[in-house]
């Protein structure tokens, strides 16, 4: 049984008085262990809400500064950061909202070097990432290691998410492969509305907190996207392919991969 202290049991109070989180699923929550893959836009809002949640080690990878650009939707980062690593910035505000977090930063790629050494000490991997190579690279990672995650994308106006866990549909049973070169388009074609990048990021903690508690009914199997411009959300029912290359049935692959970056980083 967790001993909370008299401040805990005040600053997780509104937790606490819901039935279905409670003193236990509190609990659980603050003996949690989750990796962010990216302290951007989407990493920023998970990382602020799974701290001030009181998520007890939070593990922050990227090898990125702060750029006066990201300031537009990378709310945990502020002006005085630019030119800072991200990692260090993230983790001075976490520390800031909630200085019982234990936060492990790594300034550096994730990559088929590393990837499976580092996720293996986390409970739960958020991908907060903003390009194909390592999306593919954080689903087959945790496939191999029998490790849950929430993936989440965003660009212009729009956003998607699902969670996965093992025995569930996969990153590769919804996208087998990473697009062609030429086929996204770069960061100055595109562009993206900065609160979407919120948006999605608050649903991705949504999805981690739920994980933990055992509250409702995850995004498993579902890809849920929605459109800022109109406000249509929408939940796309995806199973499980017993062909997909990595969790099907006859994996093909069977090492990590690090494909080639196809069009520039769209930096969430």
């Amino acid at each position: 049984m967790y001993d909370f202290t008299e401040e805990q049991i005040q600053r997780y109070s509104r937790h606490i008085l819901l039935q279905d989180v409670g003193v236990e699923g509190q609990e659980k929550i603050l003996n949690a262990k989750v990796l962010v893959v990216g302290a951007g836009g989407l990493g920023a809002p998970v990382s602020l809400y799974l701290a001030a949640a009181g998520i007890g080690r939070i593990g922050i990878i990227d090898a990125d500064v702060v750029d006066l650009p990201n300031l537009q939707r990378q709310v945990i980062h502020f002006t005085k950061d630019v030119g800072v690593p991200k990692v260090d910035s993230a983790k001075e505000k976490i520390l800031a909202i909630n200085p019982d977090v234990k936060v492990d930063t790594f300034h550096e790629f994730l990559w088929s070097g590393n990837a499976l050494d580092i996720i293996k000490e986390y409970d739960f991997i958020v991908d907060g990432t903003d390009n194909f190579p390592v999306k593919f690279l954080i689903n087959d990672a945790c496939v191999m290691a029998g490790k849950p995650f929430s993936h989440g994308g965003i660009l212009r106006f729009n956003g998607q998410t699902f969670t996965h866990l093992p025995g569930t549909a996969c990153y590769r049973c919804f996208f087998k492969e990473p697009p062609p070169p030429g086929a996204v388009p770069t960061c100055s074609q595109a562009g993206v509305l900065g609160a979407i990048a919120g948006m999605l990021g608050t649903i991705q903690a949504a999805e981690t907190l739920k994980f933990f508690t055992g509250v409702g009914e995850l995004l498993t199997n579902r890809l849920l996207t929605f459109d800022a411009k109109t406000m249509l959300f929408r939940t796309i029912p995806v199973k499980q392919r017993p062909s997909c290359a990595i969790c099907g049935e006859h994996p093909t692959i069977t090492k990590l991969i690090d494909y080639e970056q196809a069009a520039c980083d769209l930096k969430h």
